[in-house]
Formats: C-alpha cells, sequence, structure tokens
C-alpha cells in the first residue's frame, strides 16, 4: 500500500514523513522526486501470538509513505512527479493548523480549509488536462467509424468533465463498477482517497480529539473519500527519537493513547476499506492485508495464488481465542477451530489455516 504525503510549502509534511518512517534527510533543493521510506504496520496481535508459537520470523504489514515536494502549478507539469502520484493508492494531505512567528505560511496567515481547497483544486485541473485530451482523441476516433465502448467512454467523460469544472473531485462521483473499470487507467488524481492530516500546534495537543473531531463533522463532514485524522508533528517527531516505553509515557502526559504512526495507519486502513487477517505457526507469525468483506478464497490468494486456485477449506479462529487456549491443540479440544468455506467473509484479526489441493 503505498500512500502519498502532500501539501503545500512548510506545513509539515517531511517532519510527518520522518515521524512515519524514520528517515532522516536534508530538505530537497530543486528536486521534485519523492523520497521513499518503508514503515512496519504495528500490530500487537502478532505480538501476542508470537509468544505462543515462538517462530523464527514475525512479518507486519507494511505501508509504504512518499513524501513529495510541495504540490503547485509548476510540480503537476513535471511528467515525474506526475508519474510518482498517479501510482499511489491515497493521498494524505498535510493541512497546517498550528501558528508560528518563525515558520512564515506562503499565504500569509495559517487557514487549513483554504489550504484543503488550493491543493484539491490543483489536483481537479490536472484532471481536467488529462480528460479534455482523452475526450478530444475520442471525437477525432469517432469520426472514423461508430464504436460502443468508445462512446460509452466519451459520455462517462463528457460527465466527468462537467463536474471537474464545476470545482468537484472525481472521488465524490457516484461510480458504476463498469464506470470505475473504465477509468481507472487515467489513475486521476482528484479520484484518489484522501486523508486531512491537521498538524496542531503544542498547545493544542491535549485537544487532538476534539480538534479532529471539530473538522470532521465541521468543514470536511460528508465528504465521499475523505477522511481527518490530527497529529502534533512538533512533539510527535520528538516522540520518535524516544525508545517505546518512554515515548508511551510522554504520549499519556498529553493525553494520548497511540502514536501518529498508529492513528495515521488506521484512519488510512478505513478510508481504503482495507483490513488484517493472520497466519501463526512455528515458523511464522504474519500479517495479510486485504480489502474488507473479502472471502476466504481471496485472502488465500493473498497469500499464494496457488491457494486461491486449489482453495478447499480454511480453519479459521479469532486471534485471542488462540492466544487465551495457548494455540491450536487447545482449540481442537474445545472444538472452537471452525472450518470455513470459499464464501465466507474474513474479518479482521481472523487467523486462516488454508486447506488446499
Amino acid at each position: 500500500m503505498q500512500t502519498a504525503i502532500v501539501g503545500l510549502p512548510m506545513v509539515g509534511k517531511t517532519s510527518l514523513f520522518t515521524i512515519l518512517t524514520g528517515v532522516h534527510e536534508a530538505a530537497r533543493i530543486g528536486s521534485l522526486e519523492a523520497r521513499v521510506g518503508v514503515t512496519k504496520v504495528p500490530d500487537a496481535r502478532l505480538d501476542a501470538l508470537a509468544k505462543i508459537f515462538d517462530p523464527p520470523k514475525i512479518t507486519f504489514a507494511t505501508v509504504e509513505y512518499l513524501d513529495f515536494p510541495a504540490i503547485s502549478k509548476e510540480s503537476l507539469r513535471d511528467p515525474k512527479y506526475l508519474s510518482s502520484l498517479r501510482v499511489v493508492d491515497a493521498l494524505a494531505h498535510v493541512l497546517r493548523v498550528f501558528e508560528s512567528d518563525t515558520v512564515p505560511h506562503e499565504a500569509g496567515s495559517v487557514d487549513p480549509i483554504r489550504d484543503f481547497e488550493d491543493v484539491e483544486m490543483e489536483l481537479i485541473l490536472s484532471d481536467l488536462v488529462v480528460v479534455e485530451k482523452r475526450i478530444e482523441r475520442l471525437h477525432k476516433e469517432l469520426k472514423k467509424g461508430k464504436n460502443v465502448e468508445f462512446e460509452k467512454e466519451l459520455d462517462l467523460l463528457e460527465r466527468i468533465k462537467v463536474e471537474l469544472e464545476a470545482n468537484r473531485a472525481v472521488r465524490v462521483l457516484d461510480l458504476s463498477d463498469e464506470d470505475e473499470k473504465r477509468i481507472r487507467g487515467f489513475q486521476f488524481l482528484s479520484q484518489k482517497p484522501m486523508l486531512c492530516v491537521l498538524n496542531l500546534g503544542e498547545e493544542d495537543a491535549s485537544r487532538m480529539a476534539e480538534v479532529e473531531e471539530k473538522y470532521r463533522t465541521g468543514p470536511f463532514a460528508g465528504r465521499k473519500g475523505t477522511a481527518v485524522t490530527a497529529i502534533c508533528g512538533k512533539i510527535e517527531a520528538e516522540l520518535a527519537e524516544l525508545p517505546k516505553e518512554d515515548a508511551a509515557e510522554y504520549l499519556k502526559s498529553y493525553g494520548l493513547h497511540e502514536s501518529a504512526l498508529e492513528r495515521l495507519i488506521a484512519a488510512t486502513y478505513s478510508l481504503l476499506g482495507l483490513m488484517s487477517f493472520l497466519t501463526a505457526g512455528e515458523t511464522e507469525v504474519r500479517a495479510w492485508t486485504i480489502p474488507m468483506n473479502s472471502t476466504a478464497q481471496k485472502a488465500a490468494g493473498a497469500i499464494h495464488s496457488d491457494f486461491e486456485k486449489k482453495f478447499i477449506r480454511a480453519e479459521t479462529v479469532n486471534w485471542k481465542l488462540l492466544v487465551d487456549h495457548n494455540g491450536y491443540p487447545g482449540l481442537r479440544e474445545k472444538g472452537l477451530l471452525r472450518l470455513e468455506g470459499k464464501e465466507y467473509i474474513v474479518k479482521d484479526g481472523d487467523v486462516l489455516v488454508i486447506r488446499h489441493s
């Protein structure tokens, strides 16, 4: 899963990237290339299962973060910048809420909603250019002769063009599965799920949940494909340098129960409709990321394509039951290990053992 960290200059994008990935580098000068960092998805369930099975290998799910230079008209004309941004799964848009005399805002004042709309407008305009070029091409193709597929695509793109010209993002449109498939190749920027990351000042750290809720139910309420979370970049950058136990104590002193990493990943998973199932044994304990409402057969395919093709059954149990009964033998004794078929909908935290031919 790839998430692009985007935003205007001086909002805290690179600080967030460092908090999430631990990657420290000097600021870019004259480069439009994204920096890449991979982080493990924290999962206490894996740690608990590892105590039972003591495997030589524990494999956490991972998220790839890309720290992009500030979005602008110039950057969105750069082919390298655009091609890197188009392939990501989601955008984490850092919005500056903190005030600072030493860190000037390019617009002269702090206004996160204005900043959100400015960046959203740049994404929309970039998509509009793509749509207009494709419509022009389709008109030329249709002059050569009738083509039902081209006609359907043209109708859809004309509809999208109307929305973009009205300054509405592609993500707010209600599209059928067929329409989604038809435009998938365009990788529209304004169609990407958007996580708005409010970067608060130190004085607001203890009110983080309150501020987050204020924006979620206020300016961002009802926006399709958009979610809201909050961080305090200054504090949480300091926490990233501390040992885990010290960081936890520091968090508590601000009334926070999870790190920025945990909050951001949870919000991204929710926005993208993702979850994790687990596999556990003496050789490895591992988390696998799949879409919510996936069947057992589809989940098996996440492990190996052959498992999906030759799927027979999945032995299934919730991770907590497996831990509480100290492994599979205790579950089998009490008949708590279920056999599920290919249409079983896998739940977050299920531990699966795949049976296949």
